[in-house]
């Protein structure tokens, strides 16, 4: 049974709080040579590539939290044929990025206020623990590491992204920080699970601007990274997060409480 949904209600009708999608480009389906082999995996890539092209466009807010998505329309905006769409939003209800609505397709899962504590809950301590890491491999290294520059190049990045218009760009160069450092850290256990986290991470990023005294916390980290202190870039990242929950509960809830009052 294919995930979709009802043709578009006419503007002005529909759930006030619900925003249907309506691209304008064509469809154009994508034919497969070969044989069933070569048919099956062409569709597995296809579906990976839909997914992470809604993934991308569910993080970036272009589908905003309760936007509703049919199979049809989604297709028809990534120019691709409906099978590898309907197995990518599939994925993605797994993932928990979108939830079922009964017999009118699938949305964009509002975050409750009990996800972002679940999610800072294993955060916090992985990323203080990735920064304590790096910062002693920098204080083991017989020179800079190599890890220490690009780690470098992605503050600088930070920097210049600051309060770009659509915010896509400040999103990705602080998760790319973040994930500079969890590379310099050192642990390929770490890294990945700090990967699975990746998604939801950029998610929680991009709904909030990030205030200016939380991009000088990252000055704070690398300057105790590249100086390999490790407890002191312990503490600065354990500050930072904290302040990138309470900035992210604040912007999803109106005050930043974990709990609800």
């Amino acid at each position: 049974m294919a995930i979709g949904g009802p043709s578009r209600p006419r503007a002005g009708s529909g759930d006030r709080g619900e925003r249907i999608l309506a691209p304008s480009t064509r469809t154009r389906t994508v034919h497969v040579a070969g044989g069933t082999e070569q048919a099956g995996r062409a569709r597995t890539s296809l579906s990976a590539l839909a997914r992470e092209a809604v993934r991308e466009r569910i993080v970036d807010r272009r589908y905003p939290m309760g936007t509703r998505l049919v199979e049809r329309e989604v297709a028809e905006e990534l120019r691709m044929s409906r099978v590898p769409v309907r197995e990518a939003l599939r994925a993605l209800v797994a993932e928990g990025l979108l939830e079922l609505l009964p017999h009118s397709g699938v949305r964009v899962r509002r975050l409750e206020r009990a996800d972002v504590r679940y999610l800072y809950e294993v955060w916090e301590p992985l990323a203080v623990q990735a920064s304590r890491l790096a910062a002693r491999q920098v204080a083991a290294a017989d020179g800079p590491p190599a890890g220490l520059e690009a780690l470098r190049a992605a503050l600088a990045r930070a920097e210049e992204a600051a309060g770009e218009d659509e915010g896509t760009l400040e999103v990705a160069a602080h998760t790319e920080f973040h994930e500079r450092i969890v590379a310099l850290s050192g642990n390929p256990l770490l890294a990945r699970t700090m990967e699975q986290l990746g998604w939801q991470l950029q998610l929680l990023f991009g709904m909030r601007a990030e205030p200016a005294h939380m991009r000088a916390q990252h000055a704070d980290i690398f300057r105790h990274i590249a100086a390999g202190d490790d407890e002191p870039a312990a503490a600065s990242t354990l500050l930072h997060v904290r302040d990138s929950r309470a900035v992210a509960l604040r912007s999803l809830f109106g005050d930043p409480s974990l709990y609800t009052k």
